[in-house]
């Protein structure tokens, strides 16, 4: 079972360069919306283990919110092979999530 991972600026750079599809969750512990996405977000990386999961606090790692261009929370990121390659803002289905990692 794979947990989720914290990022920061000190990890980021080898999640990114890693063979596997990542998910990035950015959220800020304040943001209601987040917390409605966050289950949803440890709920993936429980049953999809071929996938790294992970979360940016944007209050905590401003710098690496504002490098993916992140203005509102949450958003979720898709990296494939390092890129964006896919990136959604607000509350999001869990199937709506899994489509985005395809």
């Amino acid at each position: 079972m794979m947990a989720v991972i914290s990022i920061t600026e000190k990890n980021f750079e080898e999640i990114r360069n890693s063979q596997k599809t990542v998910l990035i969750d950015f959220f800020a512990d304040w943001c209601g919306p987040c917390k409605m996405v966050s289950p949803i977000v440890d709920k993936i990386a429980e049953e999809y283990p071929e996938y790294i999961v992970g979360k940016v606090n944007v209050d905590d790692e401003p710098d690496l919110a504002e490098s993916f261009g992140v203005m509102s929370i949450p958003t979720l990121v898709v990296l494939k092979e390092g890129e964006v390659a896919a990136k959604q803002v607000g509350v999001q289905p869990k199937e709506k999530i899994l489509e985005m990692l395809k």
